[in-house]
């Protein structure tokens, strides 16, 4: 539900009994390989974003001086999402063979210079609000942390529960393959259970592939085939550098489609777009 009186974060933590000259605010946007972020750590669970985030840079120690982090993820529709209350206190530093949970990397591979270890315990207060409440944070896009009792934070929405987004449909379907890992189960599941004809589209040069997915795993086994390799065997893409192709599904064919039919389609896609004549299909 949408909240129509004037209500910002500091009053939450006020309500809680929780000082909020005491609570440092983080918000929570980077980005990794395979389309991780902040928020898809937070929501595959199994205590990755608390890894995250308990690694800090020496250069943010006194920014982040303070007994309690209120934590926030930027989600993918760009909403600043509330995800717990943490009791922080630094510990010392990181060992250089910890692995970061965002890159994959190990700390020493990762350029830092003995960066700060945070003993991090989620907190009970508010924890009825994680996953539900979004905060408008701002035009200080940049400085991700921030005190709670300078800058307030209204609050633009209380959901009665976390839930994914919904599948768009296939006609409104349009991905980077960079992102395909980090959708959510659901939208995978779909996909995995659709066969039939998608268009890659090169950001760079703008040139277009058309393909076809008739085996088992459908759309998505195909698509994680370019993630996996570059070019899923394509000649063309082959010639080409590596590039986090854009991809969109022209046509999904019914359940009962042959391969022979889902080629057909195929090959009507590539007389209508040309892509022969000006795309990429080679093969």
């Amino acid at each position: 539900m949408s909240l129509a009186a004037p209500l910002n974060f500091a009053d939450l933590l006020g309500k809680a009994a929780i000082a909020p000259v005491n609570v440092r605010m983080l918000r929570h946007q980077a980005r990794g390989p395979a389309g991780r972020t902040p928020f898809t750590l937070w929501r595959d669970g199994a205590g990755q974003f608390d890894d995250y985030q308990s690694v800090q840079d020496t250069a943010n120690r006194a920014k982040l001086n303070a007994p309690v982090w209120a934590s926030f993820v930027v989600t993918p529709a760009a909403a600043t999402l509330f995800v717990g209350l943490y009791g922080a206190i630094r510990v010392g530093t990181t060992p250089p063979d910890r692995i970061d949970p965002l890159s994959g990397k190990a700390e020493a591979a990762l350029g830092s210079i003995d960066p700060d270890l945070y003993a991090l315990s989620p907190l009970e207060p508010l924890s009825g609000y994680i996953g539900r409440l979004t905060v408008d944070w701002g035009p200080g896009m940049r400085s991700w942390i921030q005190r709670a009792d300078r800058q307030p934070k209204p609050i633009e929405e209380i959901l009665r529960a976390y839930r994914e987004p919904d599948y768009p449909g296939h006609a409104r379907f349009l991905r980077q393959l960079s992102d395909l890992e980090a959708m959510p189960p659901a939208w995978a599941a779909v996909l995995r259970a659709s066969r039939g004809v998608y268009l890659l589209t090169c950001p760079h040069t703008r040139e277009q592939y058309v393909g076809s997915a008739s085996g088992e795993g459908g759309f998505l086994s195909r698509w994680l085939g370019y993630v996996a390799t570059g070019h899923g065997g394509n000649v063309a893409l082959k010639s080409r550098d590596p590039s986090d192709y854009q991809v969109r599904i022209l046509e999904a064919c019914a359940s009962s489609a042959s391969v022979e039919d889902i080629l057909v389609t195929e090959q009507l896609w590539n007389a209508k777009l040309q892509s022969r004549e000006v795309g990429l299909n080679r093969n």
